[in-house]
């Protein structure tokens, strides 16, 4: 399989945990943890892709919290609202090419100007691993047959 094929559609998630831009943030911060992801995209009341949710852009709602009881208000005020997509038709190769470039940790995925899912590094990483287990398997079987052709 030449390793261009491989898409992102392949390998995204496409359950997504996401916010609308007045979920309080404490609340958010909650569901990433409970939840155990780094992020999450945000979406208007038409799902339409609006902002990028992190643990670090959750990080001084928390200290501020923490330190002087300061409540965490709506996501809105704290979202990344300069989102960067990735298209679900994009290579992997593109993509971690992409993710090399970027130091992002994770990207919503579009088809047809809609979010249908979002793709991580670990996602490239188990593309990746997926394709070299298979040309290692390849590389065995064809070692193989060329054992049993000399015999």
């Amino acid at each position: 399989m030449p390793i261009r094929s491989l898409k992102v559609k392949d390998y995204m998630s496409g359950k997504l945990v996401s916010f609308t831009p007045e979920t309080d943030v404490l609340d958010a911060i909650h569901q990433l943890v409970h939840q155990r992801i780094a992020g999450a995209p945000v979406v208007d009341s038409h799902g339409s892709l609006v902002g990028m949710l992190s643990e670090f852009d959750c990080l001084n709602v928390v200290l501020k919290a923490a330190y002087h009881g300061e409540p965490g208000g709506p996501i809105a005020d704290l979202m990344t609202t300069d989102v960067k997509t990735v298209d679900a038709d994009m290579s992997i190769i593109d993509l971690a090419e992409r993710f090399m470039e970027s130091g992002y940790r994770r990207y919503p995925v579009m088809k047809d100007n809609r979010l249908v899912g979002q793709i991580s590094r670990k996602d490239v990483l188990r593309a990746l691993e997926k394709l070299s287990m298979g040309c290692l398997l390849y590389t065995s079987d064809a070692a193989d047959e060329m054992s049993e052709v000399e015999v």
